[in-house]
């Protein structure tokens, strides 16, 4: 079993993005919450099959020389192929890639973004966080040992593992306030919800099947 280090929270202590890509009508949501700071936050790239961009927003990106790439494929969401198109940009170099705004609104649009972390697993090995201001999530991929360094202060209460996709029938983990010792976990039997960190600022995780690691996420560090 390969053991991986993973950081989930330290895109939020050194606040950087060498790449950032908006999505479609997600570029309305940018261009109206930055307001007057807008030349500050300019994407580099927007994609999507641009059913919901605004005119005057695209316009506005456009004339700030933003590249635009169309992602017309009804077959897939419009994160997943915006996805596929920042992987293809072999040029960036990419450590981590956070989803923002990614809980919020339809429910059926959370499972379908969680959706795009399953096919995400046969792209790349880059880590793939999703996020918003109060929460975070990333799959755990079948057949390693996870070590989660957890100590930015930024970590919040509460943190749970989801068996999203199938169940996982061996799980083993450290650092929890309920551990798991080789047990199972499955809708209808266990899901691991509501626990809580130990306190030491790791957490171990084994697993046998994929399986999606969530946390709450504080505005601001201890």
């Amino acid at each position: 079993m390969d053991k991986l280090q993973l950081c989930p929270l330290d895109y939020l202590s050194e606040q950087r993005a060498n790449f950032k890509v908006t999505v479609d009508g997600g570029t309305n949501v940018l261009y109206d919450s930055v307001m007057a700071e807008r030349d500050l936050y300019i994407p580099d790239l927007i994609s999507g099959d641009f059913d919901s961009i605004k005119a005057e927003v695209a316009q506005f990106y456009k004339t700030k020389g933003v590249e635009v790439e169309p992602t017309p494929d009804q077959d897939f969401t419009d994160f997943a192929k915006a996805l596929r198109l920042l992987l293809s940009k072999t040029s960036i170099k990419i450590e981590v890639i956070v989803v923002l705004g990614a809980f919020g609104g339809r429910l059926d649009q959370v499972f379908a973004n969680i959706d795009v972390l399953h096919q995400a697993r046969n792209q790349t090995s880059i880590p793939v966080i999703l996020a918003s201001h109060c929460q975070m999530c990333v799959l755990l991929k079948q057949g390693a040992k996870y070590c989660l360094k957890v100590d930015t202060g930024y970590e919040g209460d509460w943190c749970g593992l989801i068996p999203v996709g199938r169940p996982c029938h061996h799980v083993t983990t450290t650092g929890l306030k309920w551990n798991l010792d080789n047990q199972g976990l499955a809708f209808g039997q266990l899901v691991s919800t509501s626990n809580t960190l130990e306190g030491n600022g790791m957490v171990t995780i084994e697993t046998d099947n994929d399986l999606l690691w969530c946390m709450e996420v504080k505005n601001d560090a201890k």
